[in-house]
C-alpha cells in the first residue's frame, strides 16, 4: 500500500490525477487517499482479475475524489460467477478478487453521467463511511454480484438513484444504516435482474424525487420486462418526502406470469413511511407479502395502493395524517382492486379521505376475493369505512367504524355495492352515518350481528 502522492498525484483539486491514481492501484492494488481534492477525468478501473485484492482507503473522510467526466469514478470488476453457495466458487475468487473495501473518503460528481462507484461481478464488496453525491447512480452493480455490503454512508442528491440494481443478478446484499436522500429517481432501485434475499434496514431515506420520466419514490423495485423482487427485508427505515412529491414511498411493481408471481417473500416492518403523493405502491405481488408495524401518513392521494395483489398481509399498521397536519384536509386510504386472498387486521385508520359521495371510503375493495378487513379500528373516514365494489367473498367483521370529529360528512360505516356477491358484515361495531350504518343490497351478502350506533 502506498499513498497517491508518492505516485505523482497532487490532490489540489485542479490537477488531473487520473494516470497518477491509476499506477498507484496497478502497482500497489490498494489507493490510500491523503487529504486532499483528487480530480478524475476518466473511471480508475480496479480490476482484481489481473492485479489481485483490490481496495480504496481515505483519510477519515478528508479525501475526495472528483469525477469530471462520464462513467463511474470506481469500477470494481471480478469474475465471480457462480452463486453464494461455497461450492460454486472458483478458486482464483479467493485467492485474488473477493472483499474489495472502500472506505473514508468522498467520491463528488462533475458531469451529468459521472457515477460513483461500479460493481461488476464482485464478492462480497464492502462499501463503509463513504459520501457519494451528485452523480448520476451513486453505487451501481451490473451484470453478477454476491454479498455486498453498504454500510453507515451518505448517499446524496443523485441526479438519478442512489444505488441501482441494474439488471443484475444479486443475491445476499445488505444495506444498512445510511442517508439516503435528494436523488432524482430512487433513492433504492430495481431494474429487472434476478434479485434475492436484500436486507434494507435502519436507513434514512428521504426527498427523492423531480425525476419526471418514470416511477419516482425512497425505494423503487420494478420488473417490467424481467426478473424476480424476492426475499427483500425492510425494516427500521424512515422513508419520506413532500406532500405534493409525484411517485411513492415504496414501488414494486411486477408483471403478470401465468404460474409464479415477479414479487415475492417481502417482509416491510417497523418503517415510518410517509409524506408524498402514495405511501406503498405494490402491483403483481404474490406469495408471502407482509406490511406489518408500519407508521404510514400522510399519502395525498393514497397510503396503500395494491393492484393485482394476493396472499398479502397489511397487520397492525397505524394509517393517518401528520400529527401537525391535523385540522387541515385528511387524506389518504388503503385501496384493493383486483387482489386475491388477503388480509387487513388489526390496523388503526385514522382521518382517510380516499373516494368522494358516490364511491369509496378509508379501505377501498375492487374487483376483489377472498379478502378479510377484520379487528381494524377506523376513526373519523371522510366517506366511508368500508367499501366494497364488484368484489365477492370478502369478509368485514369485528372492526369498530366511529366518528370523532363535530362536522361529520361519513355517509355510512360499511358498504357493498356495484356487481357484489357472497360477501360477510358481521359483528362490527358502526356509529351511523348520513345514510345509516351498513348499506348492502340484497344479493351483495349477509349482513349479520352488527351494532349500530347513533
Amino acid at each position: 500500500m502506498a499513498s497517491a502522492r508518492e505516485f505523482g498525484a497532487k490532490g489540489d483539486g485542479i490537477t488531473d490525477d487520473t494516470q497518477a491514481l491509476q499506477r498507484a492501484i496497478d502497482e500497489t492494488g490498494v489507493l490510500e487517499l491523503e487529504n486532499g481534492s483528487y480530480r478524475i477525468f476518466a473511471p480508475l478501473l480496479l480490476d482484481t482479475t489481473r492485479r489481485g485484492y483490490v481496495g480504496v482507503r481515505g483519510a477519515q473522510g478528508t479525501s475526495r475524489i472528483v469525477m469530471t467526466g462520464p462513467g463511474p469514478a470506481l469500477r470494481i470488476v471480478g469474475d465471480h460467477q457462480g452463486t453464494a453457495n461455497p461450492a460454486s466458487f472458483q478458486e482464483h475468487t479467493w485467492e485474488r478478487e473477493r472483499f474489495p473495501v472502500l472506505a473514508g473518503f468522498e467520491i463528488l460528481g462533475r458531469h451529468a453521467e459521472a457515477d460513483g462507484v461500479e460493481l461488476f461481478r464482485t464478492v462480497q464488496c464492502t462499501i463503509q463511511n463513504v459520501l457519494i453525491r451528485e452523480c448520476r447512480y451513486g453505487i451501481h452493480l451490473v451484470d453478477r454480484n454476491r454479498n455486498p455490503i453498504i454500510a453507515n454512508s451518505h448517499i446524496y442528491r443523485c441526479l438519478d438513484s442512489g444505488i441501482f440494481f441494474d439488471a443484475v443478478n444479486l443475491h445476499q446484499a445488505i444495506i444498512v444504516g445510511n442517508h439516503i436522500s435528494y436523488c432524482a429517481r430512487a433513492g433504492i432501485r430495481q431494474l429487472n435482474g434476478d434479485v434475492h434475499n436484500v436486507q434494507i434496514t435502519g436507513n434514512d431515506i428521504e426527498y427523492n424525487s423531480g425525476y419526471t420520466e418514470g416511477s419516482s419514490g425512497e425505494v423503487v423495485l420494478e420488473v417490467p420486462d424481467d426478473g424476480l423482487i424476492s426475499e427483500y427485508m425492510l425494516a427500521g427505515n424512515t422513508l419520506q418526502a413532500t406532500p405534493d412529491a409525484a411517485g411513492a414511498n415504496l414501488i414494486m411493481t411486477g408483471r403478470a406470469l401465468p404460474d409464479d408471481s415477479s414479487i415475492r417473500v417481502v417482509s416491510i416492518t417497523g418503517n415510518v413511511i410517509g409524506d408524498r403523493d402514495k405511501c406503498i405502491v405494490m402491483q403483481h405481488a404474490h406469495r408471502a407479502i407482509a406490511i406489518t408495524g408500519n407508521t404510514i401518513y400522510s399519502g395525498t392521494s393514497a397510503s396503500l395502493e395494491l393492484t393485482h395483489c394476493e396472499q398479502v398481509a397489511i397487520t397492525g399498521n397505524t394509517v393517518n395524517h401528520s400529527p401537525w397536519q391535523r385540522g387541515q384536509n385528511d387524506v389518504g386510504g388503503v385501496v384493493l382492486e383486483d387482489c386475491q386472498d388477503c388480509a387487513l387486521t388489526g390496523n388503526i385508520l385514522t382521518g382517510l379521505a380516499w373516494g368522494d359521495g358516490a364511491r369509496g371510503g378509508a379501505i377501498t375493495l375492487t374487483h376483489c376475493s377472498g379478502v378479510a378487513v377484520s379487528d381494524c379500528q377506523l376513526v373519523s373516514p371522510i366517506h366511508r369505512g368500508v367499501y366494497v365494489e364488484s368484489s365477492t367473498q370478502c369478509r368485514i367483521a369485528n372492526n369498530t367504524i366511529l366518528n370523532r370529529r363535530a362536522d361529520a360528512a361519513m355517509k355510512c360505516g360499511v358498504e357493498i355495492a356495484g356487481d357484489s356477491r357472497n360477501n360477510l358484515v358481521q359483528h362490527n361495531l358502526i356509529q351511523a352515518g348520513s345514510a345509516g350504518g351498513v348499506i348492502c343490497d340484497e344479493g351483495h351478502g349477509i349482513v349479520l350481528n352488527n351494532t349500530i350506533t347513533a
